[in-house]
């Protein structure tokens, strides 16, 4: 892997991929993530972007908030996505399927407690979750 180009994927590539709705576009995906998926390549998911999966997953193509968390985790464990901030982001996935948050709420609640941050909000849904950790 050494002097390797990261990957970095956009929503699209990410959603051909996990939807197999496109079978050409599928077979290009699936051609670099295989490859991230055993570490033969690296990539990094940037937070925009999985959010954007997020909203995308669940407003368009109506996945449900659980599976929308189980397919993504699944992908950012592949062993070539090599996110410093993988941890918050599988968490953040974790707290969206089990409550009605918002993903970028429970990435800010997921970043906050993993570095011990104070969470600065009005919004009272993620204050008490704050409050409860």
């Amino acid at each position: 892997m050494k002097n390797q180009k990261v990957k970095l994927p956009d929503t699209n590539t990410i959603l051909r991929y996990l939807l197999e709705d496109n079978d050409e576009l599928f077979r290009k995906a699936q051609f670099v993530f295989e490859k991230v998926r055993t570490g033969t390549e690296i990539a990094i998911i940037l937070e925009s972007v999985l959010v954007e999966c997020v909203y995308v997953l669940l407003k368009y193509y109506n996945v449900p908030r659980r599976e929308v968390s189980e397919k993504l985790n699944q992908f950012l464990a592949y062993k070539g996505i090599v996110n410093k901030d993988k941890k918050e982001l599988s968490g953040a996935l974790d707290l969206f399927a089990e409550t009605s948050l918002d993903i970028v709420d429970c990435i800010l609640h997921a970043k906050a407690n993993n570095y011990g941050m104070i969470l600065f909000t009005f919004d009272r849904k993620l204050a008490n979750k704050a409050k409860t950790q």
